[in-house]
């Protein structure tokens, strides 16, 4: 054999040994036959909470198209931080996959000290909702201090500096965060009274607890029943379900625009041919009438690519970046 033949003989063997190496790792674990086993759905907060409603209706349609059990594990504690957390860590094969909100992902790394992920530990699958917060108060408390609408609100702060008790669903979520923004672009003061979710929050408001709080499309219902009062809404545009209600941009606070998400996502490095499974079988819900329903109580239903939802979450983080260091604001 000639120093030639001697050669190409050497790369054919390193060629199989990397074929060969390649082959048992993930994707090769993964198949064509991926899923065999029970997968993990975590969701980073408590059952019965917004974004653990969703994971829901998610985990009946991925057990149902993919032919193995999906299952809710619910990991809640310090506003997202020990769920997203295990989820970073986790062994990207496909088998532990996450439905959490876009606080715990684009505001979290930036905004706690002790957070021990960043966005880049994450392989987006897709959206699965999207919507604006709704400000709302207590009606009695509205009533008997003439606060109808933002710049009422305003105005009572600033005669009563401290005195608006707002909630949120902890300290550093998206609620918090844009009445935060609220009070620095009208130089006012409030007081956050953090809960252990949106749920919470609202409830507290409607008893009278609190005085207002940015409440997600689960107020609704209330809304309609009277026991809320809107005063705007934190999108740039009016919702359709409220066209009545102006928009806090519309109310002379500008700029201003706090909307949130929920998203499913798995650890960085899982397999694309997973990915890419997941977001068909996602999308396809778009075709379930049940599915669609449940979810669009939640908000504005809606299916993107791993590559759009990337882009968005990179966005969207630069942006929050911003604004916490705008609002000097930092948690243990």
């Amino acid at each position: 054999m000639n120093k030639r033949q001697v050669l190409q003989a050497g790369a054919a063997m390193l060629l199989a040994g990397a074929m060969t190496g390649a082959m048992t790792g993930p994707v090769a674990a993964q198949g064509t036959n991926w899923p065999t086993k029970p997968i993990r759905l975590i969701v980073p907060f408590p059952a019965g909470s917004f974004t653990d409603t969703a994971a829901r209706v998610v985990s009946d349609r991925l057990t149902k198209a993919l032919g193995q059990p999906v299952v809710v594990e619910n990991k809640a504690g310090a506003n997202g931080l020990i769920g997203v957390g295990e989820v970073a860590r986790a062994a990207p094969d496909g088998y532990t996959l996450m439905v959490t909100n876009s606080s715990s992902i684009t505001i979290n790394p930036n905004l706690y000290k002790k957070s021990t992920y960043k966005t880049r530990d994450f392989a987006p699958v897709t959206l699965i909702l999207e919507a604006p917060f709704i400000l709302v108060t207590n009606p009695e408390w509205s009533q008997k201090h003439a606060v109808a609408s933002v710049p009422d609100l305003v105005r009572y702060a600033g005669q009563h500096p401290g005195k608006i008790s707002y909630g949120s669903a902890g300290p550093g979520n998206i609620a918090h965060l844009s009445f935060a923004m609220l009070n620095n672009r009208a130089r006012v003061s409030t007081t956050h009274v953090p809960y252990k979710s949106s749920a919470a929050a609202q409830l507290a408001v409607i008893s009278g607890e609190l005085d207002t709080t940015f409440d997600t499309w689960t107020a609704l219902p209330q809304i309609k029943a009277g026991k809320l009062k809107p005063i705007a809404v934190s999108a740039t545009k009016r919702m359709t379900q409220l066209p009545d209600v102006p928009t806090v941009e519309e109310a002379g606070l500008k700029p201003f625009n706090a909307t949130f998400w929920i998203g499913l996502l798995a650890p960085a490095g899982t397999p694309q041919p997973v990915v890419q499974k997941l977001n068909a079988v996602m999308r396809g819900l778009l075709d379930d009438d049940k599915a669609r329903s449940a979810l669009s109580q939640q908000g504005d239903v809606v299916m993107i690519g791993p590559d759009e939802y990337a882009r968005r979450i990179e966005k969207e983080e630069a942006e929050w970046a911003a604004v916490i260091q705008r609002e000097a604001i930092t948690l243990d």
